[in-house]
């Protein structure tokens, strides 16, 4: 039986706020809170609610037939909890009926996956799936990178974190000849299954839903379950899209909620059913193998990095944000790891765009200014990184002062525990640090713990 697996992308960025060459070092907070706030909020009024109202519908008047899948970034989860709490909540009913998967992706909603020298790609794809787990009781089991990047080089990368499979754009250079209607394998690790997008169709609902002059207008569910029987042996026709597109892209007005809602009555007349990434993946034999010696992405017509990566300006900013990520990977202060998290975001890049350059979805007058005033904000949060590690500092004595550091924590948990940590033992191979630098990190990482324990020893002398 030939299967329809819909899955929905949900993701807002933490706008930068506008900040000058005059607010570094004297502003650490970036973000443009207000607007953030306003566009969550409508969005969520718009799209997010109502289309859970419509899922969780369909659900329950098909008896669980409908299913769908959603990756929502860690950055939108943030907002959401922060701003509309009543999303989360209506996720959680979905999540209950048992018929939707939540997926795995980057935290950040980054290109992380694009860098090698370090474990952040794997660090930001467990912080999330962590979050996704606390929230829904769900660990996912199939994974959607950020903007639907796919290359080999990442497959062995996303088997080892455990997943099953991923979500990829059935893009012409990596399909050729083929159907995006079929469950393939990647040639770089057979073990790993694809689902690759099925482009015209998605579009058809995402972008020519409402476009009167669109020759196929106006779509209705019995002429789309049509064309999905069109070739009945094919496996699954996978409907990949942003969630806004209910409500947000395409307004009520359009039609967008009634044509969904008619979907699954529709699709069980023709023997059509729905189903999950995991049950696809589960239920069908890899037809092929596909390999992606380039990244392809699901964006325009080039279906490759060029929205995000294609000029100088861009290609500067990436290269002055990962060139951070081993000293902020050291850092424990959960300020700046909140923030590296948000500069991350492939939106600040895209903003940057010279040849995609968009006025509706941007908030800055050009490309250059949104580039100015990232980097204005890239240079204030690179002062803040140097000041955790002490100047003219070697390599080796950096990780020694880390493993010290990490030491005291634990020590300083351990008072709080009320117990006694054992210390740690040096190995033969570590190098000693700088008696004044260790002596000032000590000083300051210890602070808290002294006074935690004359405050012990006052309220002692007070009971006898």
């Amino acid at each position: 039986m030939k299967s329809i697996c819909f899955y929905f992308q949900i993701h807002q960025p933490f706008r930068l706020k506008r900040y000058r060459f005059f607010n570094i070092g004297a502003d650490h907070h970036y973000f443009d809170d207000a607007n953030n706030e306003a566009i969550i909020k409508r969005i969520a009024q718009n799209s997010y609610i109502p289309a859970n109202n419509a899922m969780l519908q369909m659900i329950k008047e098909s008896k669980g037939a409908f299913k769908v899948a959603y990756s929502i970034s860690g950055l939108a989860l943030e907002q959401l909890e922060q701003y509309c709490p009543e999303v989360i909540d209506s996720f959680k009913k979905l999540a209950k009926t048992g018929c939707v998967e939540f997926l795995g992706e980057t935290y950040a909603h980054s290109f992380a996956s694009l860098r090698k020298e370090n474990n952040e790609f794997e660090k930001q794809v467990e912080a999330h799936s962590k979050k996704i787990e606390a929230l829904f009781g769900q660990k996912p089991k199939v994974f959607r990178n950020s903007e639907l990047l796919f290359c080999d080089d990442m497959v062995d990368r996303v088997a080892n974190m455990g997943f099953d499979g991923m979500l990829a754009e059935g893009a012409p250079q990596t399909l050729d000849w083929k159907s995006p209607n079929y469950v393939y394998c990647s040639a770089a690790n057979q073990r790993m299954k694809l689902l690759l997008k099925n482009c015209g169709m998605s579009d058809d609902i995402a972008y020519r839903f409402s476009d009167w002059g669109w020759k196929e207008f106006p779509l209705t569910a019995d002429k789309f379950a049509n064309w999905i029987m069109d070739n009945p042996n094919e496996q699954v026709v996978n409907l990949f899209m942003n969630y806004e597109v209910l409500g947000e892209i395409q307004n009520a007005n359009t039609g967008i909620f009634d044509f969904f809602k008619a979907l699954p009555k529709v699709a069980a007349s023709r023997g059509i059913k729905f189903a999950t990434p995991s049950e696809v993946i589960n239920n069908n034999k890899p037809a092929d193998q596909i390999s992606a010696p380039h990244p392809t992405t699901w964006a325009n017509a080039t279906k490759d990095l060029s929205p995000w990566l294609a000029n100088s300006i861009q290609n500067e900013a990436f290269n002055k944000l990962f060139a951070l990520a081993d000293k902020v990977n050291r850092c424990s202060n959960k300020q700046i790891v909140d923030d590296w998290y948000k500069l991350q975001s492939t939106d600040h890049l895209y903003y940057m765009s010279t040849a995609y350059y968009n006025q509706t979805f941007c908030p800055y007058d050009s490309p250059y200014d949104a580039f100015i005033n990232y980097m204005n904000v890239m240079s204030d949060f690179s002062k803040r990184v140097d000041s955790f590690f002490p100047a003219n500092v070697s390599e080796e004595e950096l990780n020694s002062l880390v493993k010290e550091k990490l030491a005291l924590e634990a020590e300083l948990a351990a008072l709080k525990a009320g117990k006694k940590a054992p210390k740690a033992e040096k190995t033969a191979e570590e190098k000693p640090v700088k008696k004044a630098t260790k002596k000032a990190l000590k000083a300051e990482e210890t602070k808290p713990a002294t006074t935690e324990v004359k405050e012990k020893k006052t309220k002692k002398q007070a009971a006898k």
